[in-house]
């Protein structure tokens, strides 16, 4: 996505074709209802990229996993996770 273009509603309505245009050129447009943003138009690639890019982040490890092997890395998990986890007992409950 390249330049971003606000306009208000009512403009956009008035616009439409040209907004169209601006949108199929690379330029995303962003509607404001009363100065606030509110909606997006963007181009159907810059839309299709962005719903696939949405896999989520167990899938994009596992692709990661296929591509790199993790066992040939010289990488310690205990050195870089070691000190991450809080080992005290937490706090005590009452039921």
């Amino acid at each position: 996505m390249a330049l971003t273009k606000q306009y208000s509603i009512a403009e956009a309505k008035d616009r439409l074709p040209s907004l169209v245009h601006q949108v199929e050129s690379g330029v995303t447009v962003e509607l404001t209802r009363r100065g606030k943003p509110v909606a997006v138009v963007m181009s159907k690639g810059d839309y299709s990229r962005l719903r696939r890019a949405s896999s989520g982040l167990w899938k994009a490890f596992e692709a990661f996993r296929k591509k790199v092997a993790l066992e040939g890395l010289d990488i310690d998990p205990d050195a870089i996770w070691g000190g991450i986890r809080d080992r005290s007992p937490g706090r005590d409950v009452v039921l």
